[in-house]
C-alpha cells in the first residue's frame, strides 16, 4: 500500500518547514531508512528518511517550497502499484473531511454575542473578505495576513501554483506604504534649524533561529518561573570520570556535561513531577525520561535529546551526544534529534561560567542550569581547604511544582554527583 509522505513536526513549536533538496527523485527506488530528502527549519537542516521501502511514485513539492508541517510532499508505493497521486494528496491533507466543516463555517458565521454550551462567550467570526478561502495560502500566511490586516487579494503568491506562503507576506509588509497625505495646516512660524545626531549602529535582520528564540522565550517567560541554587562537590565525580576515561576509545569517553544528564535522569526518577508539561487544567507526567541538551550554534541556541537517559550507561550518553551535536552544528539532523524532550539541561562551565539561569524551554516543566567544575577554598572541620565545586541552578514552572520539590530534586542530584558509583550502577 502506498506510503505518504509529510513535513514533518520537528518540536513543539514547529509550524512549516523549506524543502531544501530531494536526494531521491520520482521513479527512483528507495529503502525504509533512506534519506530522500532535506527539510530546514527555523533549527537546522533535517534529514527526512522513508517511511517504507518501494519506489517513489510521485513528489508534490518543489525544491525551494515552504510547506506547514503535515502537508504532504512525496508518495512510496510498490514497483507495480497503480497510484491515484491526487486521491492520496487529498486524503493526506483531510480535505475530504474538512471541506464541509469549512464550507459550514463560512455558511454560519458565529452571531455577535453567541455562546459556548458552558457560557462562555464565543469570538465573533471574521468577516469572509477579511480571509478569502477561495485564494490559495498556507495557513501560517493566513495567520500573518490577519494578524496584519493584509488582505490576501493584494499579494502575489510564489509558492506552488502560486500558493500564498509566509514569506508572500512578509515581503509584502517589508514594501513601503505610501504615507497618508496630512491634512492642510497653516503655514508654521518660521523656527530655527534643528541638527539632528548622525544615526549610528548597524542594523542586522533576524535570522529564522533567532527569529525562533524571541518567540519561544517571550512564550517561555509567560510561565511563572523561580529558581533555586546548590553548590556540588565534584571531587569524586571528576575522579571517576578521569579513570573511566583512561579505559574508554575518543568516541566514549566522558564529558561533565554526560555526567550531568545522567544524573539529572536518576534524579528525575525520583521527582517525575519535573519531568512533566503544564496542560491548562492538568500535568502531563510523562513516561520516559528524555534529557534534552542545549547545543550553541553560530546563530543562536538548539536543543537535542538523550533519550531514556536514566536507562542509559556513560558510555552511551558519550557516545550518543557526541554523535548528534556533530550533526546539528553540521546541519544534517533527523527528526528524532528533536522530538519528545521531556527535562532540559544547560551548560556554559566551558565558558568559565561560575552560574546563571536558565529560561525553561517549552513544554517542559523545568531546566537545569550548571556552571564550571572549579577549585575553590572550602571549609571542612574548620580547616581550610582545596575542594572541587560546581554550581547549579534550577528554574521551575510554579504552576507545576513548588521550591521545596526543587530543593529536594538539587539534592538528589548532588548526592549522586557526590557519591558517584551510583552513575555506573
Amino acid at each position: 500500500m502506498a506510503e505518504v509522505v509529510t513535513m514533518p513536526k520537528l518540536g513543539f513549536d514547529m509550524r512549516e518547514g523549506t524543502l531544501v533538496k530531494w536526494l531521491k527523485r520520482e521513479g527512483e527506488a528507495v529503502n525504509k531508512g533512506e534519506v530522500i530528502a532535506e527539510i530546514e527549519t527555523d533549527k537546522a537542516t533535517v534529514e527526512v528518511e522513508a517511511y517504507a521501502s518501494g519506489v517513489i511514485k510521485g513528489l508534490f513539492a518543489r525544491e525551494g517550497d515552504v510547506l506547514p508541517i503535515g502537508e504532504p510532499i512525496a508518495v512510496i508505493g510498490a514497483p507495480d502499484e497503480k497510484v491515484d497521486l491526487e486521491a492520496l494528496k487529498r486524503s493526506a491533507k483531510g480535505e475530504e473531511a474538512q471541506a464541509p466543516a469549512q464550507a459550514a463555517a463560512v455558511a454560519a458565521p458565529t452571531a455577535p454575542g453567541a455562546t459556548r454550551p458552558d457560557g462562555r462567550a464565543l469570538p465573533e467570526a471574521p468577516p469572509a473578505e477579511a480571509l478569502p478561502t477561495e485564494i490559495k495560502a498556507s495557513p501560517v500566511a493566513r495567520r500573518l495576513a490577519s494578524e496584519h490586516g493584509v488582505d490576501l487579494r493584494q499579494v502575489t503568491g510564489t509558492g506552488p501554483g502560486g500558493r500564498i506562503t509566509r514569506r508572500d507576506i512578509e515581503a509584502y509588509l517589508a514594501q513601503p506604504r505610501p504615507a497618508p497625505a496630512p491634512p492642510p495646516a497653516p503655514a508654521p512660524a518660521p523656527v530655527p534649524e534643528v541638527v539632528r545626531p548622525p544615526a549610528f549602529g548597524e542594523e542586522r535582520p533576524l535570522s529564522r533561529i533567532r527569529q525562533l528564540i524571541a518567540r519561544r522565550m517571550v512564550e517561555a517567560k509567560q510561565a511563572p518561573h523561580f529558581y533555586v541554587t546548590m553548590e556540588v562537590d565534584m571531587a569524586g565525580a571528576m575522579k571517576l570520570r578521569q579513570d573511566a576515561n583512561a579505559l574508554l576509545d575518543d568516541a566514549h569517553k566522558l564529558s561533565v556535561n554526560d555526567l550531568i544528564v545522567k544524573a539529572a535522569a536518576l534524579a528525575l526518577r525520583e521527582f517525575p513531577r519535573l519531568n512533566a508539561s503544564f496542560a491548562g487544567d492538568k500535568i502531563i507526567i510523562h513516561p520516559e525520561i528524555n534529557i534534552g541538551i542545549a547545543v550553541a550554534l553560530e546563530d543562536g541556541l538548539t536543543t537535542v535529546v538523550i533519550r531514556n537517559a536514566d536507562q542509559k550507561s556513560l558510555s552511551q550518553i558519550a557516545a550518543e551526544s557526541k554523535e548528534i551535536i556533530a550533526r546539528t552544528r553540521e546541519g544534517k539532523n533527523r527528526p528524532e534529534d528533536f522530538e519528545g524532550i521531556t527535562f532540559t539541561t544547560s551548560n556554559l562551565g566551558m565558558y568559565d561560567v561560575d552560574s546563571f539561569i536558565a529560561i525553561i524551554n517549552p513544554p517542559n516543566a523545568a531546566i537545569l542550569a550548571t556552571g564550571a567544575v572549579k577549585e575553590v577554598p572550602v571549609v571542612v572541620d574548620g580547616e581550610v581547604r582545596v575542594g572541587t565545586r560546581m554550581k547549579a541552578t534550577i528554574s521551575v514552572d510554579h504552576r507545576v511544582s513548588d521550591g521545596a520539590e526543587a530543593a529536594r530534586f538539587l539534592q538528589a542530584f548532588k548526592r549522586i554527583l557526590e557519591q558517584p558509583l551510583r552513575l555506573a550502577v
